[in-house]
């Protein structure tokens, strides 16, 4: 069995690669699960009830969040309904939406599982404390379990995997948008990369257009960060499972820009 998982789509741009490869990744990998963070789809921030309904058509499974899971005001008027899509469960209690969903393929479940850190980050309630409880409410309706550790630290991304280990599935951090090169197997069987990267513009900085990026970091200057619209990559990480463990045999990593396609 095997997981698909989609690092941050960023804007028109990562969307518009999303729909023209995620069709041959499908044809390369064929996942049985596909999950994509949408934290940052629309214009590099929040998602709107439109691109959700657009990620969905184009085969994506289940949908990631993160720090800017608020930034569009519409995300109120859907986020209870939509079971598909989980925000980090350690906002506070009676925050809308869910942190734990499962995705159903036929007679196996998927459960994810979405946290946030708080290194560098707003001060939400203890993720490790929150992934034990959710861990533990997953267990009980499936082995198969992937948590989206949406953090800026490096640290606490590579704690929660050993945090984790043996207990899930796979551990796969967001929110940098920087692939990183330590995938892993950890020792007690749960697969584990500290970024998986971004799928939106190449060239920018993180997505954003680099000269707003490089005035703000030149001058400390007020500045106005939009999407980048130059050539896109797509950074996604390929996680296959035991059936009968659900932990995970290898992870392995998808990075690819439109001039190195995997397909040629």
């Amino acid at each position: 069995m095997r997981i698909l998982f989609i690092g941050d789509i960023v804007g028109s741009v990562g969307r518009q690669a999303l729909k023209t490869y995620l069709p041959k990744l499908k044809a390369k990998y064929n996942p049985h699960w596909i999950i994509a963070n949408g934290e940052n789809a629309a214009a590099g921030r929040g998602i709107t009830a439109a691109i959700t309904k657009e990620l969905f058509e184009q085969g994506v499974q289940g949908i990631t969040m993160g720090n800017h899971t608020w930034d569009q005001k519409e995300i109120f008027d859907f986020i209870d309904k939509e079971e598909r899509m989980v925000r980090p469960a350690n906002f506070p209690e009676g925050t809308p939406g869910r942190g734990l969903a499962y995705i159903k393929l036929k007679d196996a479940e998927l459960a994810i599982i979405n946290l946030q850190g708080r290194t560098f980050l707003p001060p939400l309630d203890c993720p490790f404390e929150k992934a034990n409880k959710l861990v533990e409410q997953a267990r009980k309706r499936t082995k198969f379990i992937l948590v989206d550790f949406h953090a800026e630290a490096t640290s606490e991304k590579i704690a929660m995997g050993w945090h984790l280990d043996g207990k899930v599935t796979a551990v796969v951090g967001t929110h940098t948008h920087v692939q990183t090169n330590d995938e892993r197997v950890l020792p007690q069987g749960t697969a584990f990369v500290t970024d998986v990267g971004m799928v939106g513009p190449r060239d920018g900085i993180l997505g954003m257009e680099r000269n707003a990026v490089l005035q703000k970091f030149k001058t400390q200057l007020p500045v106005r960060f939009v999407v980048d619209e130059g050539k896109w990559h797509f950074h996604a990480a390929v996680i296959d499972l035991d059936p009968a463990t659900g932990l995970a045999r290898k992870i392995s990593m998808v990075r690819m820009d439109e001039d190195r396609l995997l397909f040629e």
